[in-house]
């Protein structure tokens, strides 16, 4: 079950999941969210993200998404990617 906070979060951000109905915005899963936070959001999206779900939480949902089989598609840029692989293996070990 989603906290409060992080329903709130996903509410003020629903610009970034413009494909979604406005009151199915809150249903997106965690791995959508974090691959569109990281890839889109600002700094600050990214920083109220970690407080919101956690830096383990996070990291986690990232390494499982860029871990699964070469099948399936990566959505995260090259950027984003080499950039929060390096964060999370230094502060999320």
């Amino acid at each position: 079950m989603r906290s409060e906070a992080l329903k709130q979060y996903i509410r003020d951000r629903g610009t970034l999941f413009w494909y979604s109905p406005e009151d199915k915005g809150e249903t997106v899963t965690d791995e959508l969210l974090v691959e569109h936070i990281l890839n889109y959001g600002m700094m600050d999206d990214v920083r109220e993200l970690f407080r919101v779900m956690g830096l383990g939480q996070v990291a986690a949902v990232f390494r499982n998404s860029i871990s699964r089989s070469e099948r399936r598609r990566n959505n995260y840029s090259p950027i984003s990617l080499h950039y929060f692989t390096l964060l999370f293996n230094r502060y999320a070990p």
